[in-house]
């Protein structure tokens, strides 16, 4: 039975346990004292996030009501949940959170003034805080002063619903309710929750001020000139984008509007598997005081985390700010991208290591939005599968695809942009047969492209897939470049090309009301 009386938000943020915009240095200190976190060797929070070590994509929702039922693209991605049961929710959440110590961020998403959204984040972890301070963009101390939110994050950790009640699906909720302009988070400690909620809002936001919103990386060269990173976790967005000759404009999260490119964060979430001070120093520097580290196992002794250790999960995250990065562009705001790129991981070894695109299959993989799983990362899987998510960020479109397509195709038209596919995935064999592709020759395929220096090149069309492979590329064996040759076994690599075509076709089919020549973009199944 309830024994509380109904509370407002703005109630209890009046209430004395609650912390306005505080510092690094006392949020780092209150973390640690509370002890849900502690301090690696080299000053950055590292916590456990328990039961729930990456997103919860089945305990996502977004309310049902008027001003949005004929705008979302209902279904499993974005579960529809009623009024009635979110404002039961809503009111239970901020009940349970009258009793706890709360500790509150103000800031923007966006780092273009024309287009951000003044947020509000309300949190009962104070690394969770942390969190979000760092990877959302923090306001001057004069913005601060006028700073009115216009979207409000509450997140509820340790609160946890009840189904039968609260119409959930299991104790989690990420809950966004338009009309409100409220996020609601609980039953989760994984912090990229936050962070993914927001980005899910200003993808139904900007499309409707004629902005794309995007799910990739940006970088910028010394003549100004911009290029995207599009691609699934694991693809390698974050890596290729952090360049020493490049200004990092943002790892993941961006907009593009008549007048250019700006990123949504003002940081960076990076996956830390395997990370390395040789391969990925700009990330491995990164990770010092005020960073945060979610599931990183740290030596009892020494504090020093243990990057390889996947004991906790293969999804081990580092969230650091923007300027940690030496070369980071800031304000995070560049002018038209001439460059897109899209990663995939193909650990069918069937997709060359780069390839041009024209435009009709630029739509085509990019309403694909294809990488794959490797066997043994998750349970029941033993060997590669694909994965297609829709814009290569399907989990976090509330609206329909087509309006993402269109306006990229638009975009990439309008301001001739070249787009390239490039496989980060295997080469010479399927997982557990072939090789990884080599990174320093990743590297080296897309510096040639963002230099032009492929512009001058020959091209021939992969025979079931038609996407366009350089017979050269300088600083990488021209061997590689036409995955059959490296293949022991051609016509085992043929059934597999044609195998793995019949897959991107199956999956196309899902899609309605596509122009016929994005639908020839398709590869050749038989």
């Amino acid at each position: 039975m309830e024994t509380q009386t109904n509370k407002e938000l703005k109630d209890i943020l009046n209430g004395e346990n609650v912390h306005f915009n505080l510092s690094v240095a006392k949020l780092v200190e209150i973390a640690v004292l509370r002890k849900r976190s502690e301090l690696t060797s080299t000053g950055a929070v590292t916590a456990k996030t328990g039961k729930y070590t990456g997103r919860s994509p089945k305990d996502k929702f977004i309310v049902d009501e008027p001003s949005v039922h004929d705008k979302i693209e209902w279904g499993s991605v974005n579960q529809p949940i009623s009024e009635e049961k979110f404002d039961k929710l809503y009111q239970d959440v901020i009940n349970y959170l009258d009793e706890k110590e709360l500790i509150v961020f103000d800031g923007f998403a966006g780092a273009d003034k024309r287009y951000r959204l003044p947020i509000r984040v309300v949190n009962e972890f104070a690394w969770h805080n942390l969190f979000v301070h760092q990877l959302f963009i923090r306001p001057t101390e004069e913005e601060l002063k006028t700073h009115e939110a216009q979207f409000t994050v509450i997140s509820a950790p340790t609160f946890e619903a009840n189904p039968e009640i609260h119409g959930t699906n299991s104790e989690t909720f990420i809950i966004v309710n338009f009309a409100k302009k409220v996020v609601l988070i609980g039953g989760t400690r994984y912090a990229g929750e936050m962070k993914k909620s927001i980005f899910s809002v200003m993808n139904y936001l900007l499309p409707q001020q004629n902005v794309l919103s995007m799910h990739c990386s940006a970088n910028m060269g010394k003549d100004g000139d911009v290029a995207l990173f599009f691609g699934l976790s694991g693809t390698g967005k974050t890596t290729l984008s952090a360049d020493p000759d490049r200004k990092l404009i943002g790892d993941d999260e961006h907009g593009w509007s008549d007048d250019g490119v700006f990123n949504i964060e003002g940081g960076c979430y990076a996956k830390c598997i395997n990370l390395s001070a040789e391969k990925e120093p700009e990330i491995f520097n990164a990770i010092r005081f005020g960073s945060v580290l979610e599931n990183v196992v740290i030596d009892e002794r020494t504090h020093v985390a243990d990057y390889d250790d996947n004991s906790l999960t293969e999804n081990t995250r580092a969230a650091y700010p923007l300027h940690y990065i030496p070369n980071a562009l800031i304000p995070s705001v560049a002018g038209h991208p001439n460059v897109v790129i899209f990663l995939t991981a193909d650990a069918f070894g069937v997709l060359p290591p780069i390839a041009k695109l024209t435009k009709e299959q630029a739509m085509f993989h990019f309403l694909s939005g294809y990488t794959s799983k490797l066997a043994g990362t998750e349970r029941g899987v033993t060997e590669p599968e694909a994965t297609f998510s829709t814009c290569f960020g399907a989990p976090f479109l509330p609206l329909p695809p087509r309006v993402y397509a269109e306006m990229l195709g638009e975009k990439i038209d309008k301001h001739n942009a070249q787009v390239y596919l490039v496989n980060t995935g295997w080469s010479g064999g399927p997982y557990g047969v072939g090789k990884r592709m080599n990174l320093p020759y990743t590297r080296a395929m897309i510096t040639a492209a963002l230099n032009h220096e492929l512009d001058k090149e020959e091209f021939t069309a992969h025979p079931v897939f038609g996407v366009l492979m350089p017979k050269n590329c300088p600083g990488v064996p021209s061997e590689i470049l036409n995955p059959r040759n490296t293949w022991a076994d051609k016509n085992a690599y043929d059934a597999q090309a044609t195998k793995l075509a019949s897959l991107f076709v199956k999956n196309f089919e899902t899609f309605s009301d596509i122009p016929e020549s994005i639908k020839q973009a398709a590869p050749k199944a038989e």
